[in-house]
């Protein structure tokens, strides 16, 4: 789309507002009000801006409102998750459209259900999907692939759904939390920080000045790949980390300690936690080593990062009992080191997604972006 230099400015400055006066318009993109003004005529001229009421102002006098126009169209993210695909459309100004949830098998009829709900005169401007893979550049440089096959086939059976031409991101889904978490979530107003996730797998989000940090090779906190285990007599196995602090090792363990005195035995992490805060004692001790382990990696990620704040997230890192263990962990290994909670949950990645996707609609429109990831 052909815009003046002006009008990209106007138009970013209203996308991230949502609506806002001329006088707003000019402030915020560092031009005269009469650039402003031809910059508004051109993005309506273009359906990309559009009068949406008056405001009064200190002296009484009122001033027009302008919003996005139906032309600056939608974006969509999606979450394919090991378990569950999320996906959120939003317009520019990120006010919400749609959603979905579906299994990951289900994550094509998912997307064609949240491309179905988005308004029909908004033209999809760009897809982000987050996936648990590390991701590299197609050799055209063009787009972004899994770079392993962990990841492949569930895209290209999702990616089948989406509208030819529209322009497709992957990005690491650990990486979207972090995002979600430094601008929406527990690390707001902290530049530096790592997030930690546990769940089936793990991973870290690493958030350095601001700017989530990918690496070389886009695989920075790949963590399930530190060696493990290090001692004599046993070889580090690739990802033998991963397995051993997963979900499916936990409910391995919890199963090996478990007594019939105790109860049913729990076969999910839910309901783990549930009887450790019910005050269940083998659940507890099981809940308590898990919590040493995770903080056992917190102090890897420390003594390499020095964050001053871990996000515990993912399905089971997220749960608020592991935070006393991991802080414990951490403080008698490492240097202090802020530990909490996930605010976001199991949304984090959408979320962090679906403002990675304003960014690159934004970009599409105007063809410089705007935001910073």
């Amino acid at each position: 789309m052909d815009l003046s230099e002006s009008a990209r400015g106007v138009f970013a400055v209203l996308a991230a507002a949502g609506t806002a006066t001329r006088p707003q318009l000019a402030a915020g993109a560092g031009l005269s009000k009469p650039t402003v003004s031809t910059a508004v005529a051109e993005l309506e001229a273009a359906d990309l801006a559009a009068h949406s009421g008056t405001a009064s102002g200190a002296t009484g006098r009122s001033a027009a409102v302008y919003r996005l126009g139906p032309a600056s169209g939608a974006v969509l993210a999606v979450d394919l998750g090991p378990a569950r695909t999320q996906v959120r459309g939003c317009a520019l100004d990120g006010t919400l459209l749609a959603t979905g949830t579906g299994t990951r098998a289900e994550a094509a009829d998912t997307v064609r259900k949240a491309l179905d709900a988005l308004p029909v005169d908004a033209p999809l401007r760009a897809v982000v999907v987050a996936v648990g893979d590390v991701t590299t550049r197609d050799r055209d440089g063009t787009g972004m692939r899994p770079a392993t096959a962990k990841a492949g086939p569930v895209f290209d059976a999702m990616a089948v759904a989406l509208p030819p031409g529209v322009p497709v991101h992957l990005e690491n889904n650990v990486n979207c939390a972090a995002l979600a978490e430094l601008h929406q979530g527990a690390a707001r107003g902290r530049e530096t920080f790592g997030y930690l996730r546990i769940g089936v797998g793990i991973g870290l989000g690493i958030v350095v000045g601001g700017r989530v940090l990918r690496g070389a090779n886009g695989a920075a906190g790949e963590v399930a790949r530190l060696p493990y285990p290090w001692d004599e007599g046993r070889e580090p196995r690739q990802e033998a980390l991963e397995e051993h602090i997963g979900v499916d090792s936990l409910l391995r363990r919890t199963a090996e300690v478990w007594r019939d005195a105790d109860g049913p035995c729990p076969d999910t992490a839910e309901r783990l936690f549930a009887l450790a805060g019910e005050g269940h004692a083998t659940a507890g001790a099981v809940v308590a080593r898990h919590a040493a382990d995770i903080g056992r990696l917190a102090a890897a990620v420390a003594a390499v990062l020095d964050p001053g704040l871990i996000v515990l997230g993912g399905a089971v890192g997220s749960n608020p009992q592991l935070v006393p263990g991991v802080r414990a962990e951490l403080a008698r290994l490492s240097w202090p080191t802020e530990v909490v909670s996930s605010a976001l949950a199991d949304s984090g990645t959408v979320v962090g997604a679906t403002r990675l996707a304003v960014a690159h609609g934004i970009q599409t429109v105007t063809g410089a972006l705007q935001a910073k990831h």
